[in-house]
């Protein structure tokens, strides 16, 4: 069956996210909305401050208590999530919908053993004896690479380094088979060659386990080549969305553009590095019209004062500017 003719994993719709802050409430996710399905892989991508991980943890359910979801839906395969009480979430958690994130030494207990944590989703949603939860756990270790997982077991967090953390919070995160597994910046802090061994780990794990992946991150390269389809966000917005292949070929908004024409690659020997003037403006601040217009060498003067929605610019793809369907050469 292909991918358009299945319903999505999971589906988010005008997601909305407040923070109280110093300067008073600001909107931090603004109506965010995509799809994702099985087997798939689906890229958040953006600056710092985008947005991208505060829209995880709000379909998570794990916003900090400044912050909480003011309006929109988050379904898995057509539940919406948010309107769940507080038990049936704890249900979802695990079996439905997992996260990993991308900081292994805070996200794991310390004072507790490696082969305890990876029992306990056993323990508590299958409930299985604590040898049976064991020999699970080492079963897990040993499918994430971790060498001699019997043994490991007793060890604590601090006693693996730090790719193999992040190889025993996607264990962790993956223990329940779930249908929808977010993963927030999984390769932070790591070097090259460990961050394209994880990469590749999850991209094994979701083909074995026809699950839906949601992948935040900022790095483009990983985004062409661990991801089917893309959200670009900036300033808590999702201003352009499609295929990555078509997306990085042929970018609709100029942020976007911005990003791909930044990559140090596609900088000759003696060329001045490319990048995006200025930074995303302030959560209290967001201009009125549109947020990237003082940013954009494109923008004109409908820009200050409307705000472009998503339109259309290809079967499966959309972008968020006055200008998407238009050439660039021609904006």
């Amino acid at each position: 069956m292909s991918p358009s003719s299945t319903a999505p994993a999971l589906e988010v719709e005008g997601l909305s996210v407040d923070l109280r802050t110093q300067h008073g409430t600001v909107r931090a996710v603004d109506g965010v909305g995509f799809a994702v399905r099985s087997g798939r892989t689906l890229a958040l991508l953006g600056e710092s401050g985008c947005g991208k991980s505060m829209t995880a943890q709000a379909i998570a359910g794990l916003l900090d208590p400044v912050a909480s979801v003011s309006g929109g839906a988050v379904r898995l395969a057509g539940d919406d999530v948010l309107k769940m009480d507080r038990a049936a979430r704890r249900k979802v958690a695990g079996p439905r919908l997992s996260i990993v994130f991308q900081d292994a030494l805070t996200a794991l207990n310390p004072v507790q053993t490696v082969g305890a944590q990876l029992a306990e989703p056993f323990r508590i949603h299958r409930g299985l004896s604590r040898k049976e939860a064991l020999g699970k756990a080492a079963e897990l270790m040993e499918r994430v690479g971790i060498p001699d997982p019997k043994a490991r077991l007793s060890a604590h967090p601090h006693q693996f380094s730090g790719g193999m953390r992040q190889r025993l919070l996607i264990a962790m995160a993956v223990a329940l088979d779930p249908d929808v597994l977010l993963a927030d910046e999984p390769t932070t802090a790591l070097d090259v060659t460990v961050q394209a061994q994880i990469m590749e780990l999850l991209r094994e794990l979701r083909t074995e386990r026809d699950m839906a992946v949601v992948l935040i991150t900022h790095d483009l390269a990983v985004v062409a080549e661990h991801a089917d389809d893309v959200a670009v966000m900036y300033a808590g917005r999702v201003v352009e969305t499609g295929p990555v292949g078509e997306v990085f070929a042929d970018p609709r908004h100029p942020y976007t553009r911005g990003l791909l024409e930044s990559v140090p690659a596609k900088i000759g020997r003696g060329e001045e590095l490319r990048s995006i003037k200025g930074g995303p403006p302030e959560l209290h601040a967001i201009p009125a019209g549109c947020a990237f217009r003082a940013r954009c060498p494109i923008a004109e003067d409908v820009c200050r004062t409307e705000r472009p929605g998503l339109v259309g610019t290809a079967p499966g793809r959309a972008a968020a500017c006055h200008f998407a369907t238009k050439e660039p050469a021609d904006a």
